[in-house]
């Protein structure tokens, strides 16, 4: 049975960091980006603490092993990751509904991450579920941004109800990247 939580513990945040390693754009095959996708921030658990209050990550767990999450990444984080930093800049250029994000009410998904074995069958789906029921009373949007090499995780955001809002090249890696955002008005 799989259940969904917030991550309370340095024993979370080890088990989240070592599925993150193990998705890494540079820890898989180009055959298995292509069809698997990838992740691309690197976190360590000091980082995954800071951002775990006042709003705790949301996990995915089989029993005891951890086969998923998504981070939940404040504003006040934006400096934190230097491939971040880049989509932050972007955000807070972004004007959506007339309103310029920067001045919006909005947080950063920060990554979200299935175990191969566990994909296809809705856990991505039901963690941002979990995330909206914990995050929209106070905040207006979540946005995240995803690699445009990375097929399978767009077409998940876009299926969740994502939209796309801009499309940038990083300056730090030259990657081409997509901003979505989810509204939950």
């Amino acid at each position: 049975m799989i259940t969904y939580d917030s991550s309370k513990s340095n024993k979370d945040f080890e088990q989240i960091l070592k599925l993150q390693q193990s998705n890494l754009l540079e820890s898989i095959e180009k055959g298995e980006m292509e069809t698997q996708g990838f992740v691309t921030a690197k976190h360590d658990i000091e980082l995954l603490s800071l951002m775990n209050h006042p709003y705790p990550h949301i996990t995915a767990k089989e029993n005891e092993k951890l086969i998923g999450y998504a981070l939940v990444m404040l504003k006040n984080f934006e400096k934190s990751i230097q491939i971040l930093v880049p989509m932050f800049e972007q955000i807070n250029s972004i004007i959506y509904q007339g309103e310029l994000l920067k001045n919006a009410n909005y947080f950063v998904m920060g990554q979200i991450c299935i175990e191969k074995n566990y994909r296809g069958e809705g856990i991505f789906k039901r963690l941002y579920e979990k995330l909206r029921d914990q995050m929209a009373e106070d905040f207006k949007y979540v946005i995240t941004e995803v690699s445009k090499r990375n097929a399978r995780s767009t077409s998940a955001h876009l299926k969740m109800g994502f939209i796309n809002i801009k499309e940038y090249r990083s300056t730090i890696d030259n990657e081409e990247w997509i901003i979505f955002l989810w509204d939950w008005n």
